[in-house]
Parts: structure tokens; sequence; C-alpha cells
């Protein structure tokens, strides 16, 4: 049986503010649902992910806002990702190399902290 990790919760304050970055890197905008006053649901995916973040109003995630640290998202390319991420107006942080990869960070507007991941190649066998 297969399990595929398929939505994270992203915890922010301001919902608005929250569609306007994820747009400006590049996600794809699945989803807006108000629910009602008290409940909204809104649904991005990367580009090329399986794999889509939600945040919203009322979602009863027990997660402060700039507390979410560990999503880690692999990237074909890190000096790219870097380039895109400063061309859009973002703080990124990196690249740095490591043994087992290449490295970007940024925050968003909440101070949820993304890690990017260009991955070795594989050792000559």
């Amino acid at each position: 049986m297969d399990w595929k990790i398929e939505l994270i919760f992203v915890p922010v304050t301001d919902v608005d503010r929250a569609k306007e970055f994820y747009t400006r890197i590049g996600f794809h905008a699945d989803h807006d649902q108000r629910v009602s006053d008290e409940l909204r649901f809104v649904q991005f995916t990367p580009p090329g992910s399986a794999c889509s973040i939600a945040f919203g109003t009322g979602l009863g995630i027990d997660l402060e806002p700039g507390r979410q640290n560990t999503i880690q998202v692999v990237v074909p390319d890190a000096d790219q990702a870097l380039a895109d991420l400063r061309a859009a107006g973002v703080p990124a942080r990196g690249v740095d190399d490591l043994g087992w990869g290449r490295f970007v960070s940024f925050d968003d507007p909440d101070g949820n902290t993304w890690t990017l991941q260009q991955l070795p190649e594989p050792a000559a066998a």
C-alpha cells in the first residue's frame, strides 16, 4: 500500500498576504474556499510537486505562525532557485554546500522557514 503526503498546513496571520507571496514565488493557487465568515481554506501547490500546502482561517491548526520550519523541498538547481527567489523580491539565503546537498532557505511573510535542497549527484559505481 502506498502512503503519499499530499497536504501540509502552514500557519499564517494574513491569508491574503500569504496568497500574494506564494503566487509571487510561482506556487499554483488550487483552492480558496470561504465556507463561512469563520472558516476559509486556501490551497497552493509548488510547481511540479505532488504535495500542496494549505492555510486559512478557522482550520484548527495548532501551530503558531512563524513556527513552521520543517518543510524541505527538492529542487534541480539551488543556484537557479536562489536567483528566482531573489528576482521575486524574496531575501533568500544560500547556497550552502554540504555533503548531502546544496541548500537555499527563505522565510514567508510570517517567518515560516522553507529549505530547498539540490540533491548531490549519485556517486559513480
